[in-house]
Protein backbone atom coordinates (compact mmCIF):
# COMPACT_ATOMS: atom_id res chain seq x y z
CA UNK A 1 0.00 0.00 0.00
CA UNK A 2 3.35 2.09 -0.29
CA UNK A 3 2.10 3.04 -3.61
CA UNK A 4 -1.54 4.17 -2.69
CA UNK A 5 -0.29 6.31 0.44
CA UNK A 6 2.60 8.04 -1.80
CA UNK A 7 -0.24 9.20 -3.70
CA UNK A 8 -1.73 11.94 -1.81
CA UNK A 9 1.82 13.50 -1.21
CA UNK A 10 1.74 16.05 -4.20
CA UNK A 11 -0.01 16.69 -7.35
CA UNK A 12 2.57 14.15 -8.59
CA UNK A 13 2.79 12.05 -5.52
CA UNK A 14 0.29 9.40 -7.04
CA UNK A 15 2.65 8.55 -10.00
CA UNK A 16 5.66 8.66 -7.96
CA UNK A 17 3.64 6.15 -5.71
CA UNK A 18 2.87 3.94 -8.66
CA UNK A 19 6.64 4.17 -9.95
CA UNK A 20 8.02 3.17 -6.33
CA UNK A 21 6.78 -0.44 -7.31
CA UNK A 22 8.67 -0.83 -10.28
CA UNK A 23 12.13 -0.50 -7.94
CA UNK A 24 14.52 -3.00 -6.61
CA UNK A 25 12.35 -3.75 -4.19
CA UNK A 26 9.12 -4.61 -6.38
CA UNK A 27 10.12 -8.96 -7.74
CA UNK A 28 7.75 -7.73 -10.52
CA UNK A 29 6.58 -5.38 -13.36
CA UNK A 30 3.02 -3.71 -13.04
CA UNK A 31 1.53 -4.09 -16.50
CA UNK A 32 -0.92 -5.03 -18.58
CA UNK A 33 -0.25 -8.33 -19.70
CA UNK A 34 0.16 -9.67 -23.45
CA UNK A 35 -2.23 -12.50 -22.98
CA UNK A 36 -4.39 -12.42 -26.00
CA UNK A 37 -3.27 -14.71 -28.29
CA UNK A 38 -4.88 -15.09 -32.06
CA UNK A 39 -7.72 -16.81 -31.23
CA UNK A 40 -8.77 -14.95 -28.13
CA UNK A 41 -8.37 -12.14 -31.08
CA UNK A 42 -10.87 -13.48 -32.81
CA UNK A 43 -13.10 -14.14 -30.38
CA UNK A 44 -13.41 -10.80 -29.28
CA UNK A 45 -14.13 -9.48 -33.00
CA UNK A 46 -16.93 -12.39 -33.40
CA UNK A 47 -17.99 -12.51 -30.03
CA UNK A 48 -18.87 -8.25 -30.29
CA UNK A 49 -20.45 -8.47 -33.63
CA UNK A 50 -22.40 -11.52 -33.38
CA UNK A 51 -25.15 -10.55 -30.83
CA UNK A 52 -28.01 -11.35 -30.41
CA UNK A 53 -29.73 -9.11 -33.42
CA UNK A 54 -28.95 -12.34 -35.95
CA UNK A 55 -30.70 -14.62 -34.11
CA UNK A 56 -33.77 -12.37 -32.92
CA UNK A 57 -34.84 -10.02 -35.49
CA UNK A 58 -32.89 -9.86 -39.23
CA UNK A 59 -36.16 -8.78 -40.62
CA UNK A 60 -34.92 -5.19 -40.42
CA UNK A 61 -32.98 -5.76 -43.67
CA UNK A 62 -35.93 -7.42 -45.09
CA UNK A 63 -38.85 -5.34 -44.68
CA UNK A 64 -36.94 -2.26 -46.36
CA UNK A 65 -35.94 -3.93 -49.59
CA UNK A 66 -38.90 -5.91 -50.18
CA UNK A 67 -37.74 -9.26 -51.39
CA UNK A 68 -35.41 -11.91 -50.01
CA UNK A 69 -33.20 -11.51 -53.22
CA UNK A 70 -32.15 -7.80 -52.30
CA UNK A 71 -32.32 -8.46 -48.58
CA UNK A 72 -29.50 -10.83 -49.29
CA UNK A 73 -27.60 -9.01 -51.43
CA UNK A 74 -27.62 -6.05 -48.54
CA UNK A 75 -26.16 -8.80 -46.02
CA UNK A 76 -23.24 -9.63 -48.36
CA UNK A 77 -22.65 -5.74 -48.98
CA UNK A 78 -22.70 -4.92 -45.42
CA UNK A 79 -19.93 -7.60 -44.53
CA UNK A 80 -18.18 -6.02 -47.59
CA UNK A 81 -18.06 -2.49 -46.49
CA UNK A 82 -17.55 -3.69 -42.50
CA UNK A 83 -13.91 -5.50 -44.27
CA UNK A 84 -12.91 -2.07 -46.05
CA UNK A 85 -13.20 -0.90 -42.39
CA UNK A 86 -11.43 -3.22 -40.89
CA UNK A 87 -8.93 -3.10 -43.65
CA UNK A 88 -8.45 0.43 -42.69
CA UNK A 89 -8.33 -0.16 -39.45
CA UNK A 90 -5.95 -2.71 -39.47
CA UNK A 91 -3.24 -0.09 -41.10
CA UNK A 92 -4.19 2.34 -38.04
CA UNK A 93 -3.86 -0.21 -35.48
CA UNK A 94 0.15 -1.32 -36.25
CA UNK A 95 0.73 2.41 -37.01
CA UNK A 96 -0.11 3.47 -33.97
CA UNK A 97 0.22 0.35 -31.92
CA UNK A 98 -1.91 1.78 -28.75
CA UNK A 99 -5.14 0.71 -27.00
CA UNK A 100 -7.92 2.27 -27.13
CA UNK A 101 -8.93 2.02 -31.04
CA UNK A 102 -10.72 5.04 -32.77
CA UNK A 103 -10.10 7.42 -29.37
CA UNK A 104 -6.28 7.35 -29.61
CA UNK A 105 -5.94 7.02 -33.59
CA UNK A 106 -8.01 10.77 -33.48
CA UNK A 107 -6.40 11.95 -30.86
CA UNK A 108 -2.95 11.23 -32.50
CA UNK A 109 -4.42 12.47 -35.91
CA UNK A 110 -6.44 15.68 -34.89
CA UNK A 111 -5.59 16.93 -31.76
CA UNK A 112 -7.31 16.25 -27.79
CA UNK A 113 -10.12 17.96 -28.67
CA UNK A 114 -11.54 15.57 -30.97
CA UNK A 115 -10.65 12.58 -29.33
CA UNK A 116 -11.99 14.05 -26.24
CA UNK A 117 -14.97 14.28 -27.23
CA UNK A 118 -15.12 10.83 -29.13
CA UNK A 119 -14.54 9.53 -26.06
CA UNK A 120 -16.92 11.49 -23.64
CA UNK A 121 -19.78 10.58 -26.39
CA UNK A 122 -18.89 6.72 -25.65
CA UNK A 123 -17.52 6.59 -21.91
CA UNK A 124 -21.34 9.10 -21.11
CA UNK A 125 -23.45 6.86 -23.46
CA UNK A 126 -22.47 4.46 -26.69
CA UNK A 127 -21.05 1.85 -24.45
CA UNK A 128 -23.16 2.11 -21.37
CA UNK A 129 -25.92 2.16 -23.37
CA UNK A 130 -25.21 -0.86 -25.49
CA UNK A 131 -23.45 -2.76 -22.50
CA UNK A 132 -27.38 -1.95 -20.98
CA UNK A 133 -29.27 -3.23 -24.01
CA UNK A 134 -27.38 -6.25 -24.17
CA UNK A 135 -27.40 -7.14 -20.91
CA UNK A 136 -31.25 -6.85 -20.63
CA UNK A 137 -31.90 -9.37 -23.86
CA UNK A 138 -29.90 -11.39 -22.13
CA UNK A 139 -31.93 -11.40 -18.69
CA UNK A 140 -35.02 -11.34 -20.93
CA UNK A 141 -34.25 -14.72 -22.64
CA UNK A 142 -33.02 -16.41 -19.45
CA UNK A 143 -36.51 -15.81 -17.76
CA UNK A 144 -38.40 -16.59 -20.83
CA UNK A 145 -38.66 -20.22 -19.33
CA UNK A 146 -40.01 -19.09 -15.93
CA UNK A 147 -42.55 -16.81 -17.73
CA UNK A 148 -43.78 -18.45 -20.72
CA UNK A 149 -46.98 -16.95 -21.42
CA UNK A 150 -45.72 -13.00 -20.72
CA UNK A 151 -43.45 -10.69 -20.60
CA UNK A 152 -40.77 -11.35 -17.74
CA UNK A 153 -41.48 -8.65 -14.75
CA UNK A 154 -39.73 -5.12 -15.11
CA UNK A 155 -37.74 -5.48 -11.92
CA UNK A 156 -37.27 -8.86 -12.37
CA UNK A 157 -35.25 -8.36 -15.76
CA UNK A 158 -33.29 -5.25 -13.97
CA UNK A 159 -32.45 -7.37 -11.10
CA UNK A 160 -30.80 -10.07 -13.14
CA UNK A 161 -29.21 -7.77 -15.49
CA UNK A 162 -27.39 -6.30 -13.11
CA UNK A 163 -26.44 -9.53 -11.26
CA UNK A 164 -25.03 -10.67 -14.80
CA UNK A 165 -23.21 -7.86 -15.24
CA UNK A 166 -21.52 -7.40 -11.66
CA UNK A 167 -20.34 -11.10 -11.76
CA UNK A 168 -18.42 -10.18 -15.53
CA UNK A 169 -17.27 -6.98 -13.72
CA UNK A 170 -15.75 -9.16 -10.67
CA UNK A 171 -14.34 -11.30 -13.64
CA UNK A 172 -12.48 -8.96 -15.54
CA UNK A 173 -11.49 -7.27 -12.52
CA UNK A 174 -10.19 -10.64 -11.70
CA UNK A 175 -8.46 -12.14 -14.46
CA UNK A 176 -7.57 -11.33 -18.65
CA UNK A 177 -7.15 -14.90 -18.94
CA UNK A 178 -10.56 -16.02 -17.50
CA UNK A 179 -12.23 -12.84 -19.43
CA UNK A 180 -10.91 -14.27 -22.77
CA UNK A 181 -11.42 -17.73 -21.68
CA UNK A 182 -15.44 -16.46 -21.50
CA UNK A 183 -15.06 -14.99 -24.47
CA UNK A 184 -13.40 -17.70 -26.45
CA UNK A 185 -16.33 -20.30 -25.02
CA UNK A 186 -19.50 -17.94 -25.44
CA UNK A 187 -17.99 -17.45 -29.19
CA UNK A 188 -17.56 -20.89 -29.95
CA UNK A 189 -21.03 -21.45 -28.53
CA UNK A 190 -23.02 -18.95 -30.56
CA UNK A 191 -21.05 -20.15 -33.79
CA UNK A 192 -22.26 -23.61 -32.83
CA UNK A 193 -26.00 -22.41 -32.39
CA UNK A 194 -25.37 -20.72 -35.65
CA UNK A 195 -23.88 -23.95 -37.36
CA UNK A 196 -26.76 -25.37 -36.62
CA UNK A 197 -29.63 -23.20 -38.16
CA UNK A 198 -26.78 -23.39 -41.43
CA UNK A 199 -27.12 -27.40 -41.09
CA UNK A 200 -30.53 -27.48 -40.61
CA UNK A 201 -31.27 -24.68 -43.46
CA UNK A 202 -28.77 -27.16 -45.69
CA UNK A 203 -30.57 -30.00 -45.00
CA UNK A 204 -33.88 -28.20 -45.83
CA UNK A 205 -32.70 -27.23 -49.24
CA UNK A 206 -31.30 -31.06 -50.05
CA UNK A 207 -35.13 -31.95 -49.49
CA UNK A 208 -36.27 -29.26 -51.45
CA UNK A 209 -37.77 -26.52 -49.46
CA UNK A 210 -35.87 -23.44 -51.18
CA UNK A 211 -39.02 -22.14 -52.80
CA UNK A 212 -37.76 -18.68 -51.16
CA UNK A 213 -35.13 -18.70 -52.63
CA UNK A 214 -35.35 -19.86 -56.53
CA UNK A 215 -34.86 -16.47 -58.26
CA UNK A 216 -38.24 -16.03 -59.57
CA UNK A 217 -39.21 -16.00 -56.17
CA UNK A 218 -36.27 -14.18 -54.21
CA UNK A 219 -36.79 -11.38 -56.69
CA UNK A 220 -40.27 -11.29 -56.65
CA UNK A 221 -40.96 -7.48 -54.87
CA UNK A 222 -43.52 -7.30 -52.89
CA UNK A 223 -42.64 -3.59 -52.39
CA UNK A 224 -41.17 -1.17 -55.30
CA UNK A 225 -38.37 -0.17 -52.71
CA UNK A 226 -37.10 3.45 -52.82
CA UNK A 227 -33.57 4.96 -52.15
CA UNK A 228 -34.22 5.83 -48.85
CA UNK A 229 -35.50 2.24 -48.36
CA UNK A 230 -31.69 1.01 -49.99
CA UNK A 231 -30.34 3.11 -47.07
CA UNK A 232 -32.36 2.28 -44.33
CA UNK A 233 -32.08 -1.75 -44.88
CA UNK A 234 -28.31 -0.74 -45.54
CA UNK A 235 -27.94 1.03 -41.96
CA UNK A 236 -29.95 -2.10 -40.54
CA UNK A 237 -26.88 -4.27 -42.06
CA UNK A 238 -23.95 -2.14 -41.66
CA UNK A 239 -25.60 -1.63 -37.76
CA UNK A 240 -25.48 -5.19 -37.21
CA UNK A 241 -21.77 -5.58 -38.39
CA UNK A 242 -21.09 -3.21 -35.58
CA UNK A 243 -18.08 -4.20 -33.60
CA UNK A 244 -15.61 -5.31 -35.90
CA UNK A 245 -13.30 -2.38 -34.53
CA UNK A 246 -13.29 -3.44 -30.85
CA UNK A 247 -10.02 -5.64 -30.91
CA UNK A 248 -8.07 -1.98 -31.79
CA UNK A 249 -8.96 -1.15 -28.36
CA UNK A 250 -6.92 -3.53 -26.50
CA UNK A 251 -3.84 -3.51 -28.67
CA UNK A 252 -1.40 -3.00 -26.21
CA UNK A 253 -2.58 -6.36 -24.87
CA UNK A 254 -2.25 -8.75 -27.83
CA UNK A 255 0.63 -10.78 -28.62
CA UNK A 256 2.61 -9.80 -31.30
CA UNK A 257 0.01 -7.12 -32.60
CA UNK A 258 1.70 -6.37 -35.69
CA UNK A 259 1.16 -9.96 -36.94
CA UNK A 260 -2.11 -10.70 -34.99
CA UNK A 261 -3.90 -7.70 -35.36
CA UNK A 262 -4.76 -8.01 -39.14
CA UNK A 263 -4.72 -11.59 -39.04
CA UNK A 264 -7.38 -11.57 -36.74
CA UNK A 265 -9.51 -9.03 -38.54
CA UNK A 266 -9.08 -10.73 -41.66
CA UNK A 267 -10.10 -13.97 -40.47
CA UNK A 268 -13.37 -12.97 -38.92
CA UNK A 269 -14.87 -10.38 -41.17
CA UNK A 270 -15.36 -13.02 -43.57
CA UNK A 271 -16.61 -15.58 -41.43
CA UNK A 272 -19.18 -13.23 -39.67
CA UNK A 273 -20.29 -12.54 -43.27
CA UNK A 274 -20.52 -15.92 -44.31
CA UNK A 275 -22.23 -16.92 -41.42
CA UNK A 276 -24.73 -13.73 -41.34
CA UNK A 277 -25.61 -14.50 -45.02
CA UNK A 278 -26.56 -17.95 -44.77
CA UNK A 279 -28.05 -17.93 -41.18
CA UNK A 280 -30.51 -15.70 -43.60
CA UNK A 281 -30.56 -18.37 -45.99
CA UNK A 282 -31.46 -20.82 -43.63
CA UNK A 283 -34.58 -18.99 -41.83
CA UNK A 284 -35.95 -18.86 -45.18
CA UNK A 285 -35.94 -22.52 -45.90
CA UNK A 286 -38.64 -22.62 -43.19
CA UNK A 287 -40.46 -19.63 -43.62
CA UNK A 288 -41.93 -17.01 -45.99
CA UNK A 289 -40.59 -13.51 -45.75
CA UNK A 290 -44.32 -12.92 -44.15
CA UNK A 291 -43.54 -15.32 -41.14
CA UNK A 292 -40.13 -13.75 -40.86
CA UNK A 293 -41.46 -10.12 -40.64
CA UNK A 294 -43.88 -11.32 -37.84
CA UNK A 295 -41.72 -12.99 -35.79
CA UNK A 296 -40.52 -11.15 -32.89
CA UNK A 297 -37.83 -13.82 -32.52
CA UNK A 298 -36.90 -15.20 -35.65
CA UNK A 299 -34.35 -18.32 -34.43
CA UNK A 300 -36.96 -19.03 -31.49
CA UNK A 301 -39.54 -19.55 -34.65
CA UNK A 302 -37.07 -21.51 -36.52
CA UNK A 303 -36.22 -23.72 -34.23
CA UNK A 304 -40.20 -24.51 -32.90
CA UNK A 305 -40.62 -24.77 -37.21
CA UNK A 306 -38.15 -27.81 -37.36
CA UNK A 307 -35.86 -28.66 -33.94
CA UNK A 308 -38.94 -30.45 -32.93
CA UNK A 309 -37.70 -31.03 -29.15
CA UNK A 310 -34.62 -29.40 -29.45
CA UNK A 311 -36.32 -26.03 -29.99
CA UNK A 312 -35.04 -24.75 -26.44
CA UNK A 313 -31.73 -24.81 -28.29
CA UNK A 314 -32.20 -21.54 -29.48
CA UNK A 315 -33.24 -19.11 -26.75
CA UNK A 316 -30.58 -20.69 -24.63
CA UNK A 317 -28.34 -19.81 -27.36
CA UNK A 318 -29.05 -16.14 -27.81
CA UNK A 319 -28.56 -15.96 -23.55
CA UNK A 320 -25.49 -17.14 -23.97
CA UNK A 321 -24.38 -14.63 -27.14
CA UNK A 322 -25.50 -12.14 -25.01
CA UNK A 323 -23.59 -13.26 -22.28
CA UNK A 324 -20.46 -13.43 -23.98
CA UNK A 325 -21.71 -9.58 -25.58
CA UNK A 326 -21.23 -8.36 -22.23
CA UNK A 327 -18.12 -9.87 -21.65
CA UNK A 328 -16.52 -8.28 -24.56
CA UNK A 329 -18.14 -5.19 -24.37
CA UNK A 330 -16.87 -4.84 -20.73
CA UNK A 331 -13.65 -5.76 -21.63
CA UNK A 332 -12.96 -3.64 -24.69
CA UNK A 333 -14.87 -0.48 -23.08
CA UNK A 334 -12.86 -0.48 -19.92
CA UNK A 335 -9.74 -0.06 -21.85
CA UNK A 336 -10.92 3.14 -23.81
CA UNK A 337 -11.57 4.17 -20.28
CA UNK A 338 -7.91 3.26 -19.21
CA UNK A 339 -6.39 4.57 -22.48
CA UNK A 340 -8.35 8.23 -22.09
CA UNK A 341 -6.80 8.42 -18.80
CA UNK A 342 -3.68 7.87 -19.64
CA UNK A 343 -3.53 10.74 -22.45
CA UNK A 344 -5.32 12.97 -19.46
CA UNK A 345 -8.56 13.45 -20.61
CA UNK A 346 -10.47 11.49 -18.01
CA UNK A 347 -9.32 11.31 -13.97
CA UNK A 348 -5.63 9.94 -13.52
CA UNK A 349 -7.66 7.05 -11.02
CA UNK A 350 -8.58 5.24 -14.47
CA UNK A 351 -5.04 5.02 -15.84
CA UNK A 352 -4.24 2.54 -12.85
CA UNK A 353 -4.10 -1.26 -12.60
CA UNK A 354 -4.15 -3.91 -10.17
CA UNK A 355 -0.62 -4.27 -8.52
CA UNK A 356 -1.61 -8.20 -8.45
CA UNK A 357 -4.10 -9.10 -11.17
CA UNK A 358 -2.75 -6.36 -13.73
CA UNK A 359 -6.51 -5.28 -14.44
CA UNK A 360 -8.05 -2.00 -15.05
CA UNK A 361 -9.98 -2.07 -12.49
CA UNK A 362 -11.08 1.44 -11.66
CA UNK A 363 -11.84 1.57 -15.48
CA UNK A 364 -14.25 -1.78 -15.36
CA UNK A 365 -15.75 -0.09 -12.19
CA UNK A 366 -16.46 3.21 -13.84
CA UNK A 367 -17.80 0.62 -17.07
CA UNK A 368 -20.41 -0.87 -14.81
CA UNK A 369 -21.81 2.01 -12.64
CA UNK A 370 -22.63 3.85 -16.24
CA UNK A 371 -24.23 0.78 -16.38
CA UNK A 372 -26.14 0.51 -14.28
CA UNK A 373 -27.64 4.00 -14.01
CA UNK A 374 -28.82 3.63 -17.43
CA UNK A 375 -30.34 0.65 -16.41
CA UNK A 376 -32.36 2.27 -14.03
CA UNK A 377 -32.78 5.96 -14.90
CA UNK A 378 -32.21 5.89 -18.67
CA UNK A 379 -34.80 5.11 -21.19
CA UNK A 380 -32.37 2.50 -22.89
CA UNK A 381 -34.09 1.23 -25.86
CA UNK A 382 -34.46 5.40 -27.31
CA UNK A 383 -31.22 6.20 -26.34
CA UNK A 384 -29.44 3.18 -28.60
CA UNK A 385 -30.85 5.14 -31.77
CA UNK A 386 -28.23 8.07 -30.67
CA UNK A 387 -26.27 5.93 -29.98
CA UNK A 388 -26.14 3.78 -33.48
CA UNK A 389 -25.81 7.66 -34.90
CA UNK A 390 -22.81 8.68 -33.08
CA UNK A 391 -20.48 5.26 -33.50
CA UNK A 392 -21.48 5.23 -36.95
CA UNK A 393 -19.74 8.92 -37.34
CA UNK A 394 -16.86 8.19 -35.35
CA UNK A 395 -15.94 4.97 -37.86
CA UNK A 396 -15.84 7.96 -40.70
CA UNK A 397 -14.01 10.38 -38.62
CA UNK A 398 -11.44 7.67 -37.63
CA UNK A 399 -11.09 6.66 -41.20
CA UNK A 400 -10.51 10.32 -42.29
CA UNK A 401 -7.82 10.29 -40.03
CA UNK A 402 -5.92 7.86 -41.79
CA UNK A 403 -5.70 9.48 -45.14
CA UNK A 404 -4.97 12.54 -43.12
CA UNK A 405 -2.15 11.00 -41.54
CA UNK A 406 -0.81 9.35 -44.88
CA UNK A 407 -0.92 13.04 -46.02
CA UNK A 408 0.50 14.36 -42.96
CA UNK A 409 3.37 11.39 -42.03
CA UNK A 410 3.83 10.05 -45.17
CA UNK A 411 7.31 8.40 -44.18
CA UNK A 412 6.02 6.89 -40.72
CA UNK A 413 6.54 3.05 -40.59
CA UNK A 414 3.37 1.49 -42.09
CA UNK A 415 3.35 -2.75 -41.65
CA UNK A 416 0.49 -2.53 -43.23
CA UNK A 417 -0.65 0.17 -45.99
CA UNK A 418 -4.07 -0.25 -47.60
CA UNK A 419 -4.66 1.15 -51.18
CA UNK A 420 -5.95 4.55 -50.78
CA UNK A 421 -9.11 3.23 -53.02
CA UNK A 422 -9.89 1.18 -49.61
CA UNK A 423 -10.68 4.08 -47.45
CA UNK A 424 -12.12 6.39 -50.43
CA UNK A 425 -14.97 3.65 -51.28
CA UNK A 426 -15.61 3.48 -47.60
CA UNK A 427 -16.25 7.03 -46.73
CA UNK A 428 -18.36 6.76 -50.11
CA UNK A 429 -20.74 4.46 -48.90
CA UNK A 430 -20.61 6.03 -45.25
CA UNK A 431 -20.87 9.84 -46.27
CA UNK A 432 -23.63 8.59 -48.01
CA UNK A 433 -26.05 7.07 -45.20
CA UNK A 434 -24.81 10.04 -42.95
CA UNK A 435 -26.33 12.35 -45.17
CA UNK A 436 -29.58 10.32 -45.81
CA UNK A 437 -29.92 9.89 -42.03
CA UNK A 438 -29.51 13.89 -41.27
CA UNK A 439 -32.04 14.04 -43.77
CA UNK A 440 -34.64 11.01 -42.72
CA UNK A 441 -33.90 11.25 -38.66
CA UNK A 442 -32.74 14.69 -38.13
CA UNK A 443 -33.87 14.99 -34.63
CA UNK A 444 -31.66 11.58 -33.93
CA UNK A 445 -28.74 13.33 -35.47
CA UNK A 446 -29.40 16.37 -33.95
CA UNK A 447 -29.53 15.06 -30.38
CA UNK A 448 -26.63 12.82 -31.00
CA UNK A 449 -24.58 15.95 -32.27
CA UNK A 450 -26.27 17.23 -28.89
CA UNK A 451 -24.24 14.80 -27.05
CA UNK A 452 -20.78 15.15 -28.36
CA UNK A 453 -21.36 18.62 -28.05
CA UNK A 454 -21.76 18.64 -24.49
CA UNK A 455 -18.31 17.53 -23.94
CA UNK A 456 -16.48 20.72 -25.27
CA UNK A 457 -17.15 22.76 -21.62
CA UNK A 458 -15.84 19.77 -20.34
CA UNK A 459 -12.80 19.41 -22.10
CA UNK A 460 -12.30 22.69 -21.53
CA UNK A 461 -12.81 22.81 -17.75
CA UNK A 462 -11.51 19.46 -16.98
CA UNK A 463 -8.23 18.78 -19.35
CA UNK A 464 -7.15 22.41 -21.24
CA UNK A 465 -7.53 24.54 -17.76
CA UNK A 466 -4.27 22.88 -16.40
CA UNK A 467 -3.76 26.00 -13.43
CA UNK A 468 -6.78 24.69 -11.11
CA UNK A 469 -7.17 26.70 -7.74
CA UNK A 470 -5.32 24.21 -4.64
CA UNK A 471 -8.76 23.26 -3.47
CA UNK A 472 -9.37 21.43 -6.55
CA UNK A 473 -6.40 20.15 -6.40
CA UNK A 474 -6.49 18.55 -2.88
CA UNK A 475 -9.67 17.33 -3.67
CA UNK A 476 -8.31 15.16 -6.73
CA UNK A 477 -5.70 13.97 -4.59
CA UNK A 478 -7.68 13.05 -2.01
CA UNK A 479 -9.97 10.77 -4.70
CA UNK A 480 -6.59 9.50 -6.37
CA UNK A 481 -5.55 8.17 -2.77
CA UNK A 482 -8.83 6.94 -1.98
CA UNK A 483 -9.14 4.93 -4.81
CA UNK A 484 -5.94 3.27 -4.75
CA UNK A 485 -6.19 2.33 -1.57
CA UNK A 486 -9.49 0.74 -2.39
CA UNK A 487 -8.55 -0.85 -5.72
CA UNK A 488 -5.21 -1.43 -4.76
CA UNK A 489 -3.95 -0.06 -7.99
CA UNK A 490 -0.97 1.51 -9.35
CA UNK A 491 0.10 3.44 -12.90
CA UNK A 492 1.72 0.53 -15.41
CA UNK A 493 5.32 0.46 -15.68
CA UNK A 494 7.30 -0.86 -18.14
CA UNK A 495 8.27 1.09 -21.93
CA UNK A 496 5.67 0.40 -23.95
CA UNK A 497 4.12 3.12 -26.56
CA UNK A 498 1.87 3.66 -23.51
CA UNK A 499 4.57 5.63 -21.45
CA UNK A 500 6.04 7.99 -24.32
CA UNK A 501 4.33 10.39 -22.03
CA UNK A 502 4.52 10.63 -18.22
CA UNK A 503 0.77 10.25 -16.85
CA UNK A 504 2.13 12.86 -14.18
CA UNK A 505 1.97 15.37 -16.52
CA UNK A 506 -1.92 15.43 -17.47
CA UNK A 507 -4.54 17.98 -17.49
CA UNK A 508 -6.40 15.91 -15.11
CA UNK A 509 -3.56 15.71 -12.57
CA UNK A 510 -3.69 18.68 -9.41
CA UNK A 511 0.07 19.23 -10.39
CA UNK A 512 0.11 19.06 -14.11
CA UNK A 513 3.26 20.88 -16.20
CA UNK A 514 2.22 20.10 -19.76
CA UNK A 515 -0.56 21.37 -21.42
CA UNK A 516 -2.82 18.57 -22.95
CA UNK A 517 -2.82 17.74 -26.80
CA UNK A 518 -4.47 20.16 -28.37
Amino acid sequence: MRAAAAAGQSGAGSMAGGEQRGAPGGPERVALKKEIGLVSACAIIIGNIIGSGIFISPKGVLEHTGSVGLALIIWVLGGGVAALGSLCYAELGVTIPKSGGDYSYVTEVFGGLAGFLLLWSAVLIMYPTSLAVIALTFSNYVLQPVFPNCIPPYNASRILSMVCLLLLTWVNSSSVRWATRIQDIFTAGKLLALALIIIVGFIQIFKGNYEELTPSNAFNFWMTPSVGHLALAFLQGSFAFSGWNFLNYVTEELVDPRRNLPRAIFISIPLVTFVYTFTNIAYFTAMSPQELLSSNAVAVTFGEKLLGYFSWVMPVSVALSTFGGINGYLFTSSRLCFSGAREGHLPSLLAMIHVKHCTPIPALLVCCLATLIIMLVGDTYTLINYVSFINYLCYGVTIIGLIVLRWKKPKIFRPIKVNLLVPITYLAFWAFLLIFSLYSEPVVCGVGLIIILTGVPVFFLGVYWRNKPKCVNRLIESVTCWGQKLCFVVYPQGGGAEEEEAPSARSWRPASETAARK
